[in-house]
Formats: C-alpha cells, sequence, structure tokens
C-alpha cells in the first residue's frame, strides 16, 4: 500500500470511494444525498494543494485509491495550529490497515506543516471507526448530543482531538 498526496486526477476513484464509505451510513451524508461530481471534485483537489495547511492524502494498492483523507488546516492566526481529519476507506478495504496508513501519513505531514492539533468527529455507534481513532491516539474531549439526525432519530458523536 502507498500513500500519497492527491491529484486531479484522482478525482473520480475519491468520488468512487467517498460515495462507498457513505454508503455506510456512518459519514455526514446520508447514503446517495451527496451529488459530487469527479469535476468538483478537481477543483476541490486543485484549491487544497494550494494551501500551505491543509492536504488530500490517498492510500493506493496497484494504483486503484482503497481510501481518502481530507486535513483541512485553519486561517486565524489563534486556530492556525489546528486541523479538522476527514477519513474514508472503500468497504472492500477496511481492516486492511488503510486507515492506519492514512493517519500516520497526515499526521507526519501535519508535524511538518506545523499544525499540533488534529481534530475530528465520529458517530457515538461506529465503533471501528472510534477504537481506530482511539488506536491512533485521538481522545474523546466531549459528546456533541442529538449532533445528527439519522433515518428520524437523534445520534450524539464524539469530538475527538490528538495532539502532535
Amino acid at each position: 500500500m502507498n500513500v500519497r498526496k492527491a491529484t486531479a486526477s484522482d478525482a473520480s476513484q475519491i468520488v468512487a470511494v467517498m460515495k462507498d464509505a457513505e454508503a455506510s451510513g456512518f459519514m455526514l451524508f446520508d447514503p446517495g444525498e451527496r451529488k459530487l461530481t469527479a469535476e468538483q471534485f478537481e477543483k476541490y483537489i486543485e484549491a487544497i494543494n494550494n494551501k500551505h495547511n491543509a492536504a488530500i492524502f490517498v492510500a493506493t494498492e496497484e494504483e486503484k485509491i482503497s481510501g481518502y483523507t481530507i486535513v483541512q488546516g485553519e486561517t486565524p492566526k489563534r486556530i492556525a495550529h489546528r486541523a479538522y481529519i476527514v477519513i474514508g476507506v472503500h468497504s472492500a478495504s477496511r481492516g486492511k490497515g488503510v486507515g492506519t496508513s492514512l493517519f500516520e501519513h497526515a499526521e507526519q505531514w501535519a508535524k511538518e506543516a506545523g499544525i499540533q492539533r488534529l481534530e475530528l468527529t465520529v458517530i457515538k455507534h461506529n465503533e471501528a471507526a472510534y477504537h481506530l481513532y482511539e488506536k491512533m491516539g485521538f481522545e474523546v474531549e466531549g459528546v456533541k448530543v442529538k449532533s445528527l439526525k439519522i433515518d428520524g432519530e437523534y445520534v450524539d458523536e464524539y469530538y475527538m482531538a490528538k495532539m502532535i
């Protein structure tokens, strides 16, 4: 497995992985809700790649993208030391170290970029993701009560962070 910075030519594969990850029901968007095109995501990748405090990384296996992570830094000086992370792994690649590799790569990049705090949220009942984040050194800082509404029911999220 290889982890590298995403390029605009990766957009269609990343969008496919996003749609697969969203089908799990554990992401922000409901399955099929996001109408993201490869062309839209190409522009997003190009914009991110022009920032010093943001990046998109992909995990590849034989040139096929199996997962992604987006690290979005902040602009105001008081919060420029932190970044928010979103991660998605294709269902066929879960449990194979893809998430761990993406986190390790993102953390190394964040250190080099001067980021000292990584943040994320996770649906409280998404135990697999929670255990991955905990394994990677993230700690629960709080609970976002009734943060999401899924299938008509309110769901809590853990707010997690890691100092690097």
